[in-house]
């Protein structure tokens, strides 16, 4: 296995990832994880699946991820192939478009938002509770 297979993924491999993704694929999700937010916080993380810096900052980020389903809900938004739902997310909560990028929202509201090598799990816990 080559070097940049070891530290950028395969994409050709399955999902190995331990974080329970849920697919962004339509707007009307959007109004979905809204609600849910006002009962648990709700994660995005958006990326570029043609980047290899988002790509590495998605490994990086799988790998350090320990929440739990009720602490935590994930989805995971392909930004490319769904840009209309990138760019509804940056309108409807006030923040501007990077990739990669995560978000985290509480009762309907972006409270933390990263991107590049702001990305980290541990910058999420300060937010949860």
């Amino acid at each position: 296995m080559s070097f940049f297979t070891n530290l950028f993924g395969n994409s050709e491999e399955g999902n190995s990832s331990k974080v329970a993704w849920r697919m962004l694929t339509d707007l009307g999700q959007l109004n979905e994880l809204i609600e849910l937010s006002h009962q648990q916080p709700v994660l995005i993380f958006k990326h570029s699946t043609r980047c290899s810096i988002s790509r590495f900052a998605l490994k990086t980020f799988e790998n350090e991820y320990d929440f739990t389903a009720e602490e935590l809900q994930p989805y995971f938004l392909d930004l490319l192939q769904y840009r209309t739902i990138s760019n509804e997310i940056a309108h409807r909560f006030g923040v501007m478009h990077h990739s990669p990028q995560i978000l985290m929202i509480k009762e309907g509201k972006c409270v933390y938002d990263e991107s590049h090598d702001g990305i980290e799990v541990e910058g999420l816990k300060r937010f949860l509770g």
